[in-house]
């Protein structure tokens, strides 16, 4: 019997059906589990390494593009090679599928968590749910800092960012942009420290092998052209204008559905660090501003969240449910209808920039195979994002541990949860999706017993 021929020895595909990708993408919709880190490993393990479309330099070119941008990397990533495969149809469908199944399941959850939030089952999973999302979140903040800050100054930046944010409460993206300057100062003073690539990393080798190699011309349609730019711009900016202009127009611009897309339109561009980064920013406006939801409904929105495939900062969609939800938009009877219409908006304006960004900027990205000379802003913005991301951790820690207040011993039972899940996410590196369901499963059988903890005066 004769052994298998290695993958690299086996002959590529001659050409990639759309009906091929398609149903790649749908299925990558349902899988995406394990945040950006574990969406792109998905990605270039079936791409790169099994079904060898792409190549490893190619991938790490649109990779790289990617890490630069606010917004979602991983979606992007996908929008990025489904658009080099098979045009901007093709980038539209691989992004659209990479968040669609995503949202359909959180339009479940936000149903049975409005309906039934008070179900002790439900209110139990939840309870043993948040202390895990602290941890996980505070894992985030541990890992990209364990990678990112090698050298003094940036230590300074994030300490920096920080503080701006826990101490001085200031504005999100203004932070994002004194981190982008000093990441440019930086690169100028430490030209190798702030150099070094802020991403994923894979071993470097040279694909000749793959559908689309490290010598494959550039196919016509990704070819930059002034025309095809301005076309891009002009249908991008229909897509943001026209559903503004009905929603002002039928609703007035102090309605909130208008205010969303304002709002999270903002939002999508300035999420340098991804979901975690951009939730003090939202809770700023969200929660403080507009008062559009409560501080315990933002954190069980982020602990749905999740729970679910796709992109982290899908949380946000989920925060748009409980709005048009709690604030019965069209009445008390079409709850699940502006629910729904608000998550939808959400949505659109969450993940259009990104659309854009691909689009616009992926003829130029193609243009040149070379490093991107931004990775100085990258790194300091990628340090502060660590500071950002700390404080989001010990803001939910907080209100977790002492959700009456900090003149009330803290929750014991709360606090033992997160430490187990923290102490299982940062030294055993165990899944954030196992942990959720022994934490959920936890805080279920903690409410099962809730009478037998009473009767020793403990409580939650």
């Amino acid at each position: 019997m004769t052994s298998p021929k290695p993958i690299s020895q086996t002959k590529p595909q001659s050409s990639i059906s759309f009906r091929e990708a398609f149903l790649f993408w749908l299925k990558l919709g349902f899988i995406s589990f394990g945040g950006p880190a574990g969406q792109i490993s998905i990605m270039h393990q079936e791409l790169v390494e099994r079904k060898r479309w792409i190549s490893d330099g190619r991938f790490m070119h649109a990779l790289n593009y990617c890490m630069i941008l606010p917004g979602p990397e991983a979606q992007q990533l996908a929008t990025y090679l489904g658009w080099l495969m098979h045009r901007n149809l093709g980038g539209l469908v691989a992004g659209g599928l990479f968040v669609l199944p995503s949202f359909f399941i959180l339009l479940g959850l936000g149903w049975v968590y409005m309906a039934y939030g008070e179900v002790p089952a439900v209110s139990g999973f939840l309870y043993g749910l948040k202390p895990t999302i602290a941890a996980i979140v505070l894992s985030a903040s541990y890992r990209i800092g364990h990678k990112t800050l090698k050298h003094w100054s940036l230590w300074f930046i994030s300490a920096l960012a920080f503080v701006a944010l826990s101490l001085f409460n200031l504005p999100f993206p203004i932070i994002i942009m004194v981190a982008a300057m000093l990441g440019a100062v930086g690169g100028r003073l430490f030209p190798r420290v702030y150099k070094m690539h802020v991403g994923h990393k894979t071993e470097k080798r040279q694909d000749t092998d793959a559908f689309i190699h490290d010598g494959t011309p550039t196919p016509p349609h990704a070819r930059f052209k002034w025309m095809s730019l301005l076309g891009v711009f002009l249908f991008s900016m229909a897509c943001w204008t026209i559903p503004m202009i009905v929603l002002n127009g039928e609703l007035g611009k102090d309605h909130i559905l208008t205010q969303m897309s304002w709002f999270f339109t903002k939002s999508a561009l300035v999420t340098f660090g991804g979901a975690y980064a951009v939730l003090p920013y939202v809770y700023q406006s969200a929660v403080e501003h507009y008062h559009w939801l409560s501080a315990p409904q933002m954190m069980d929105a982020l602990a749905l969240g999740e729970t679910t495939p796709g992109p982290l900062i899908m949380v946000l969609s989920f925060v748009g449910f409980i709005v048009g939800w709690t604030h019965e938009l069209f009445g008390p009877d079409r709850l699940l209808f502006a629910a729904s219409l608000a998550a939808a908006v959400v949505t659109y304006y969450t993940f259009l920039p990104s659309f854009f960004f691909i689009l616009m900027g992926g003829p130029l990205v193609e243009s040149t195979h070379g490093n991107l000379k931004l990775t100085a802003l990258l790194t300091g913005v990628t340090a502060a994002v660590v500071g950002v991301i700390l404080n989001l951790a010990l803001f939910l820690g907080y209100h977790i541990l002492w959700p009456k207040g900090g003149s009330v011993p803290p929750d014991l039972l709360a606090l033992a949860v997160f430490l187990v899940a923290a102490f299982a996410l940062i030294r055993f590196k165990v899944g954030a999706i196992p942990v959720i369901l022994v934490s959920g499963c936890l805080g279920l059988g903690l409410t099962l017993l809730r009478p037998w903890f009473l009767s020793f005066g403990l409580s939650f």
